[in-house]
């Protein structure tokens, strides 16, 4: 059996009534209904004009359902029009507006999205809890990251998914624990990225992954960037005592390895200037107490030999 795919909503955008134009027209309407039914009371006869009480107060309900179609609208704001059930459109420019009375108002159980389906079309941030998750070598490690992130499709936030920031902040952990256990902490391999090594591309990679999740809901990813990074207590006494050891072999390695350049320069210098002829068995000698003077912690104290060369 085959499944059925899903259609994705899309956002039309509407153009509705100037709420400042259409306010005399219900201001008129509510005193023409007040003058029908008041000028139909006073009959001279002593029995009341039933049609003109009857078109006042057609007059008087009409005004009153004119007033249910005004809204307001804030900057970075839109209102999303249901009419019976149907997407009529979504209204983005702020202002005063009036709109078919019969739109939705409001009767979603939805409280995220608002009263009248009101979408919030402002830059949102989201900071993610710190997650305890495993890097690619299985190391425990703690994350955290934060979300920047707009709506840009009004339709699909409202319809295609249950709740817009929910959806956001759950996907938004999924697409981080998946990160992180994609990455090592650090000390990858060569032309490998780290989590702490890359941390820049490490974000972008984020961003680029919460964008694919989030396009279903009309979301827009404008920023995610990690805001914490260790290793998790358990280990973390044991991996800062791996790098101090990590640190010490690659400081002894370049410390041995300027002090090999050193030897071989005072050897050669010693030679082309021909200041001491020492056959091999003097230059493993002077070679063995030059790495010694250059390659200890601690100041070296040297013997003076006041003899001669070979006593």
């Amino acid at each position: 059996m085959n499944a059925e795919k899903a259609t994705g909503s899309c956002e039309l955008e509407k153009q509705v009534f100037n709420g400042w134009l259409m306010l005399p027209v219900t201001i008129g309407m509510l005193f023409v209904g007040l003058a029908l039914v008041i000028d139909g009371a006073r009959a001279e006869d002593g029995h009341s004009h039933w049609p003109e009480l009857i078109a006042g107060g057609l007059a008087i309900g009409g005004s009153i359902l004119t007033m249910l179609g005004y809204f307001t609208l804030q900057p970075n704001e839109g209102r999303v029009l249901l009419l019976f059930g149907e997407y009529r459109g979504t209204v983005r420019q702020s202002g005063f507006h009036w709109g078919n009375p019969f739109y939705a108002n409001g009767d979603r159980a939805n409280k995220s999205m608002g009263t009248r389906y009101k979408v919030s079309l402002r830059a949102r941030t989201l900071a993610l809890e710190k997650l305890k998750v495993n890097d690619k070598r299985g190391n425990p490690i703690e994350i955290a990251a934060v979300v920047v992130w707009r709506v840009r499709d009004t339709a699909q936030a409202v319809f295609d998914v249950d709740d817009c920031p929910n959806y956001v902040h759950t996907q938004s952990e999924t697409a981080l624990r998946h990160l992180a256990s994609a990455y090592n902490y650090d000390d990858a391999a060569e032309n490998e990225a780290s989590l702490r090594g890359n941390v820049e591309e490490v974000s972008q990679a984020l961003r680029v992954e919460l964008q694919e999740r989030l396009a279903k809901a009309g979301v827009v990813v404008d920023e995610a960037r990690l805001t914490n990074l260790s290793y998790a207590p358990e280990i973390a006494q044991v991996m800062l005592r791996r790098q101090q050891a990590e640190a010490v072999i690659s400081a002894r390695q370049k410390i041995v390895h300027g002090a090999v350049s050193m030897v071989d320069m005072a050897l050669k210098e010693l030679a082309s200037k021909q200041v001491v002829e020492l056959d091999d068995e003097r230059k493993a000698a002077m070679v063995s107490n030059l790495m010694v003077v250059l390659c200890s912690e601690s100041e070296v104290h040297p013997v003076v030999n006041t003899g001669t060369l070979y006593n």
